[in-house]
């Protein structure tokens, strides 16, 4: 088979069209709790049952995640490829309230966030 130019220019589009949706993507602040995906999904939680149930779970293999205040879930990721899993960055903040920045993808229904800055959120008086 034979690689025409065509199927060059074709490739170098590709390419560019890949490159392009990765660096327009917006950072975006996401506030909310640290917990384990399946309480997030199975319970209905609104917030973690307690800091040392979230961190268990994790430690159990469970995938945290951040439940943001309007009640969506955000996935972490990494933009890395191969990729790694992100509970290392959030285990400190399991079961804390936090403010996360990064850049948001979306899919079928799912948000992730590629974590560029995690803090605890300051309590409010």
């Amino acid at each position: 088979m034979k690689f025409t130019t065509a199927k060059a220019v074709l490739l170098v589009l590709l390419a560019s069209a890949v490159c392009l949706s990765a660096t327009d993507t917006p950072t975006v602040t996401v506030k909310g709790y640290v917990l384990d995906s399946a309480c997030a999904f199975t319970k209905g939680l609104s917030k973690p049952i307690s800091k040392q149930c979230a961190i268990s779970c994790a430690n159990a293999g469970s995938q945290l995640v951040i439940l943001a205040d309007d009640g969506t879930i955000y996935w972490p990721i990494a933009d890395t490829t191969p990729s790694s899993g992100q509970n290392p960055k959030l285990l400190p903040f399991a079961g804390d309230k936090v403010v996360a920045s990064g850049k948001v993808y979306q899919r079928g229904g799912s948000k992730a966030i590629v974590i560029e800055k995690i803090e605890a959120q300051a309590s409010q008086k």
